[in-house]
């Protein structure tokens, strides 16, 4: 049995940092899909069937085959290197349920908003909700079956981004497309406060 030297013991006793990461966007845009797909415990999920009383305020408009909703948050644990852990919350896609947005965003590092490009619409108050907050955040486009594809800068000025939001074409249901995502976020939030730093320092 090797004995471990005290610098290696220290090492392998650190804590790994753990971020926290928001997983947004509209109705039926793959939110509950992507923290499934990339998260390394069962993830914890809050759906609920979609009932005739919601008919009225869940409009299923091109997800007519979606029959649950995600009525609190959705959340997962990914490990992106061993010293760096990923708490993954999803939020609520209808308008009814954002009062919650507030206190899942507290402490958050930063967000993905997904995007459907059939219904790109449906992610425009995510995007305004972060812009508003000044909360990092990387548009993931997820590639849906059937749907049309468009290059990032069509889908940057369609939905009026700030040249320095990353943008990226994903599958919510492949892990290494939306760990890809995950760590685009991380990347763009870290840059951000690298930069701020250096503006206050002068």
């Amino acid at each position: 049995m090797a004995i471990l030297g005290r610098s290696q013991r220290r090492k392998a006793t650190v804590e790994p940092v753990t971020l926290k990461i928001l997983v947004a966007g509209g109705f039926g845009v793959g939110k509950t899909t992507l923290v499934s797909t990339v998260s390394e415990i069962r993830p914890l999920r809050t759906e609920e069937a979609l009932t005739e009383a919601g008919r009225p305020v869940d409009d299923t408009a091109g997800v007519e085959g979606k029959s649950t909703t995600t009525v609190a948050m959705d959340f997962g644990r990914i490990t992106l290197r061993e010293d760096l852990v990923l708490y993954l919350f999803g939020t609520p896609g209808q308008d009814r349920f954002w009062f919650l947005w507030d206190e899942l965003a507290q402490g958050s590092l930063g967000a993905v908003v997904l995007a459907d490009t059939r219904r790109l619409e449906e992610c425009f108050a995510a995007v305004d909700y972060f812009e508003r907050r000044g909360i990092p955040f990387a548009v993931g486009v997820n590639c849906f079956e059937g749907a049309a594809r468009y290059p990032e800068d069509v889908v940057r000025q369609a939905l009026d981004l700030d040249e320095s939001v990353p943008v990226v074409l994903c599958d919510a249901r492949d892990r290494e497309s939306a760990k890809d995502v995950l760590v685009t976020v991380v990347r763009h939030a870290m840059a951000r406060a690298r930069a701020a730093r250096e503006r206050v320092m002068g």
